[in-house]
């Protein structure tokens, strides 16, 4: 009996001990993976109705949007692991980025443009008023003071404005010959009015002219009224020219088609972050830097030219303020022609006398046509200007001095320009987070300290761009045409300074392109921009920092899948 007794309970004793030895490992094991489990269960049901939210603001379909996370496998730029992004967002979140980008790059170049093209107009508005109000005050005065004389030959002085203006506006015309004729032409005028009792065939006037620059009938006023007026108007058009060159290259410039790769960097910059739920984080600084100054490459490469026009524009205002402003020698230019009549009245006889020395003695006319001569008739008048407050204002109520003080300053805040453009997007808060926010950012793959270092400007430097891979060999065609425009506008400012005529042509090309994206094609470029070596152990550390955070759901998983290799090994051991 008592040994029936101990058999049995001998038999039940050896599950307890069995339980005793390995049941513990086994219900923890089973405790980790129910909570595991569980974890899992809370992270895939984890809310995304925020990210959704601001996916519908955009005018997305909300059907594109999960309520709770998904299994992101699916996703081609973003971190795969559990995400609130489904396929189709993040196809919509790539075109959005673009769109962003090339919106806030309008938006710089724009305000630039707007300031180069408001100051061509009034600049524009300004010279040909100018002329307009000139050739007014001229017709004005010479027609109180000479009456009928000057009416009978207004189109000699009208023509002298119809080529200074389109000397202006078009460019094709030598001031220097054409100035030359005017005086010749005016000679030949006064010579016959104040010798008008004799007759001169057209042979005997061409005889007369000779004798221009060795009697020098006019004074010294032809001399010195053609070196202001080809100086002024050689600066004053040069100087609008630039604008108005400043002002196309700015807007081909800004028309930006981001390359594939660009794309892909704003994608996971700008919204990648939503799709992890963070959605309040914005790009580190450093960060949106790095893609800028990739995205931008050939834009940064048009930076030493523009400098250089830049410099040359600034050199050109300051003629404009003194030596050569149009201003000082077209107000007074009617003052300065009649000074000229005048003084070709005063010394008649003896300008008269060594003509006739020189081309022989005129015929004299039929005594019924004989006229009075000039000196006792209609040139006995003294020209007198009118007050200044009689005299016309100039253009738009404004004065060169303030156009070119007002210009001046533009262009000096205009100055690297496309070698801060970067920095300049990503200065905006809708791109980037603050520099002093480096912590609590996006870096890409987390909300984390963005370790990379930043790289130069300029296509050449990107080879080293850790964020953007950019083809360094294919400059692109549209900056370079701008670029060889800046230098060819430069080698005319620095002409216009020394005050020679410069050959104008129309250097826009209307075939240049409707966009640009990467790449300059300058071997020879020079550049001065900064070059900073990409810190790779950065690049690893920052993997590192980053890894877990790439797949949230996987740490249940691989410890639910431990346990369970765990209990097989038990059951082996037994």
């Amino acid at each position: 009996m008592g040994a029936g007794l101990r058999k049995p309970g001998g038999s039940a004793s050896a599950p307890a001990r069995s339980m005793a030895r390995f049941g513990l490992p086994a219900l923890l094991c089973t405790l980790a993976a129910l909570s595991a489990a569980l974890l899992a269960a809370e992270l895939k049901s984890k809310s995304c109705s925020e990210v959704r939210r601001l996916y519908v603001s955009k005018g997305f379909d909300k059907d594109d949007a999960p309520t709770q996370e998904i299994n992101g496998d699916h996703l081609k730029i973003c971190a795969q692991g559990y995400t609130c992004c489904s396929q189709e967002m993040e196809e919509r979140y790539s075109l959005q980025s673009k769109d962003d980008f090339i919106s806030v790059v309008s938006e710089q170049c724009n305000n630039l443009q707007a300031i180069f093209a408001s100051r061509y107009k009034k600049f524009d508005e300004f010279f040909k008023e100018l002329l307009e109000n000139a050739e007014k005050s001229l017709n004005d005065m010479f027609v109180k003071t000479y009456g009928r004389l000057y009416m009978q030959n207004s189109e000699l002085f009208k023509d002298l404005f119809e080529e200074l203006k389109r000397y202006y506006v078009v460019g094709n015309v030598n001031l220097e010959e054409m100035l030359n004729d005017f005086w010749a032409r005016l000679l030949e005028r006064m010579f016959r009015l104040v010798n008008s009792q004799y007759h001169f065939t057209d042979e005997y006037l061409e005889c007369v002219s000779k004798y221009t620059e060795q009697l020098k009938p006019f004074g010294d006023v032809p001399r010195k009224l053609k070196l202001q007026v080809t100086r002024a108007f050689v600066a004053a058009r040069t100087f609008a020219q630039g604008l108005a060159v400043a002002r196309d290259v700015v807007s081909k410039v800004s028309v930006v088609n981001p390359t594939a790769q660009c794309t892909h960097a704003l994608l996971k910059m700008i919204y990648c972050s939503h799709c992890q739920g963070l959605v309040t984080v914005k790009p580190c600084y450093n960060y949106c830097s790095n893609i800028m100054r990739g995205c931008l490459a050939n834009q940064g490469d048009l930076d030493f030219e523009w400098n250089n026009f830049i410099d040359a524009m600034l050199m050109v205002a300051e003629r404009l303020e003194g030596p050569f402003n149009i201003e000082s020698v077209m107000d007074p230019i009617d003052v300065k022609i009649s000074d000229a009549i005048m003084n070709m009245q005063e010394n008649s006889v003896q300008v008269s006398q060594k003509v006739f020395q020189g081309c022989g003695p005129p015929k004299p006319l039929p005594a019924g046509r004989i006229t009075r001569s000039l000196s006792e008739s209609a040139f006995s008048a003294r020209f007198r200007p009118y007050h200044p407050e009689e005299r016309p204002t100039t253009a738009a109520g404004t004065s060169l001095d303030r156009l070119v003080t007002d210009v001046k300053e533009k262009l000096k805040q205009a100055k690297k320009f496309w070698s801060s453009l970067p920095s300049n997007v990503c200065n905006d808060e809708r791109m980037a987070a603050g520099n002093g926010n480096e912590d609590d950012c996006w870096n890409g793959k987390g909300k984390s300290r963005y370790l990379f270092a930043v790289t130069g400007n300029g296509l050449a430097n990107q080879g080293n761009n850790p964020e953007v891979q950019v083809d360094t060999s294919k400059p692109d065609i549209v900056i370079l045409r701008q670029i060889m425009a800046l230098r060819v506008m430069t080698s005319k400012m620095k002409n216009a300074y020394n005050g020679n005529d410069v050959d104008f042509f129309d250097i826009s090309d209307e075939n240049s392109g409707e966009g640009s994206g990467s790449g300059c094609e300058y071997q020879q470029c020079p550049s001065e921009f900064e070059y900073n070596a990409t810190d790779h152990s950065g690049k690893n550390a920052n993997d590192k920092a980053n890894s877990a955070s790439a797949h949230p759901g996987a740490q249940p998983y691989l410890l639910t899948i431990f346990c369970i290799l765990f209990l097989v090994m038990q059951r082996e051991w037994r």
